[in-house]
């Protein structure tokens, strides 16, 4: 119980630099792939603590590394720093700076949160039997993300567990969202075209009516999940777009498609492209038609290890209180957080960072996205007590 108040007293002191820096970057904002200002602030302001080692594995992302006295695990923890090309509609007084881009996600709070960790942190070398490594990740927010060119880099290499997190703004603050197993689906990705005949809207006889044969393949599409799927697999197939011609008069002779397919089955991941061609190849042909289908395999499910679970289930209670566990069921959401979790057992976890009362409602990538920030000394006590219990104890 000592151990406990003073990891959490610490993470009180330094509570409001955590939300300073949690501004700072999100008056900051950079997109993925584009992070360069971002990861330059990380690695001074690790630099300032001491004790630590710490490189770029890639351009735009850093890891620290806090190494201790006596041999042990090597716990790993991850936080992203990509920001969203939205334009933010906030009014308080650290809004966006940059004309189009926002964190509208959290990415600011995962990677200020994972500061103040390392800063605890980093003052307690002597106590680490092992190794923490600190992972700052750019580009998780677009395919092939920054977690697989990170693990490519190295970062993974003797690395007995790892962790991350999200603050997740749907679930209310004074929760910790725990799930073993299956938790976020693949994400993958398609594109459509269907190419008619155009023509004149009132002469339709004349043309191939590609809006006509495009909308009888996405109404079909959806057979694909209520049909030709096992009611017990979780699966989604959702077009998002859906693009074709330019007046009120005129058959376009063109219609473009896209959307988005989420499963957590491998197998089923892999089925899922060739019922979609076979239903697209038979309704185009059907009407003299014809098509190009694109499909583009995301990142792989995240799947949380039992055990490792188990530990930060006891972590979120032995940290915060066994009435801020939360249960939470798998969703269809999609993490490249995975690409670390095939190198070593892990758990994602969500903290809950909305709040009724203060008006902090709206969803993530929407342009009025925020957290409350009384969720950001929540992360960093749950990263400080993982520590303690992987590496300390």
């Amino acid at each position: 119980m000592a151990a406990t108040a003073t990891l959490n007293q610490a993470v009180e002191d330094i509570k409001q630099q955590v939300i300073e820096w949690r501004r700072y970057l999100h008056q900051h904002p950079e997109l993925s792939f584009h992070e360069e200002k971002t990861a330059q602030f990380v690695y001074d302001t690790l630099q300032s603590f001491g004790n630590l080692e710490i490189t770029r594995p890639t351009k735009n992302s850093v890891m620290a590394r806090l190494i201790g006295p006596e041999p042990g695990k090597v716990l790993a923890m991850r936080a992203d720093m990509d920001a969203l090309a939205i334009t933010e509609e906030n009014s308080f007084e650290f809004v966006s700076k940059n004309p189009g881009v926002m964190h509208a996600c959290g990415h600011d709070g995962h990677t200020s949160m994972l500061l103040g960790t390392a800063k605890i942190l980093s003052g307690m070398k002597d106590k680490i039997k092992g190794e923490v490594r600190f992972f700052f990740q750019h580009a998780e927010e677009i395919y092939p993300g920054g977690a697989e060119e990170m693990v490519q880099a190295g970062v993974m290499d003797g690395v007995d567990m790892v962790i991350g997190t999200h603050l997740w703004a749907t679930m209310e603050y004074g929760t910790v969202g725990i799930c073993p197993g299956p938790m976020m689906a693949a994400p993958d990705t398609f594109w459509i075209n269907v190419f008619g005949k155009g023509g004149h809207a009132a002469l339709p006889h004349q043309t191939i009516d590609s809006i006509a044969i495009a909308s009888q393949v996405v109404t079909n599409l959806q057979h694909i999940v209520s049909r030709n799927t096992d009611p017990l697999e979780n699966l989604v197939l959702s077009v998002t777009k859906f693009v074709g011609g330019t007046t009120h008069n005129v058959i376009p002779g063109a219609v473009e498609i896209c959307g988005t397919v989420r499963s957590f089955n491998k197998d089923l991941r892999e089925e899922v492209p060739k019922l979609m061609e076979r239903v697209i190849k038979g309704i185009t042909e059907a009407h003299g038609a014809t098509y190009e289908f694109t499909y583009e395999f995301g990142y792989r499910p995240v799947i949380n290890d039992a055990e490792v679970t188990q530990l930060m289930e006891e972590v979120v209670v032995e940290a915060l209180g066994a009435e801020w566990v939360d249960h939470m069921r798998p969703n269809m959401g999609g993490e490249d957080f995975s690409a670390f979790m095939q190198k070593a057992p892990g758990c994602f976890f969500y903290v809950g960072a909305g709040n009724q009362e203060k008006g902090i409602t709206y969803p993530h990538h929407h342009p009025r996205f925020t957290i409350d920030e009384d969720a950001l000394a929540v992360g960093v006590k749950m990263f400080l007590h993982a520590a303690k219990k992987v590496v300390m104890d």
